[in-house]
């Protein structure tokens, strides 16, 4: 089996760009989202969970799914930017995209919010595995 390496730089900025692509695509995606998810702005606020806790959480999150990225990235062949992102393409649709879609068949939702709501997962993980897969750890000296 290879050896992994973790680049936890990369992993760090491949958090922070899915995290920030987070606010972009919610804000860009706010209304339908929304409408989508049957909840108001107003409604949200007075949910009663903190405000904080969804952008902790996310954060967590996303630094998870990074550094799962970095491990089969690496742990299944050689590591490039292609590779990273065709890895991240799979686990998204393996993983990803089959648990909102068929959740999504059993709510009746609309395909509008499952694409919402599915999209930001596929360009984040895309990016991860783009910025993972071409920065590679430096080998260490000694």
């Amino acid at each position: 089996m290879p050896v992994v390496r973790h680049n936890p730089l990369a992993i760090a900025v491949a958090t922070l760009v899915y995290f920030f692509l987070g606010a972009v695509w919610f804000t860009t995606f706010m209304n339908p989202w929304l409408a989508g998810i049957g909840r108001t702005i107003e409604s949200l606020k007075a949910s009663g969970v903190p405000p904080w806790l969804g952008y902790v959480v996310a954060l967590i999150m996303t630094a998870i799914i990074a550094t799962a990225l970095s491990w089969i990235i690496q742990a299944t062949g050689p590591q490039t930017a292609a590779r990273g992102a065709t890895i991240a393409a799979a686990l998204w649709l393996a993983f990803v995209f089959t648990t909102w879609a068929t959740e999504y068949a059993f709510e009746a939702r609309s395909l509008s919010i499952l694409a919402i709501n599915t999209g930001y997962p596929l360009v984040g993980m895309l990016l991860m595995g783009l910025i993972i897969g071409g920065w590679k750890a430096k080998a260490r000296v000694g």
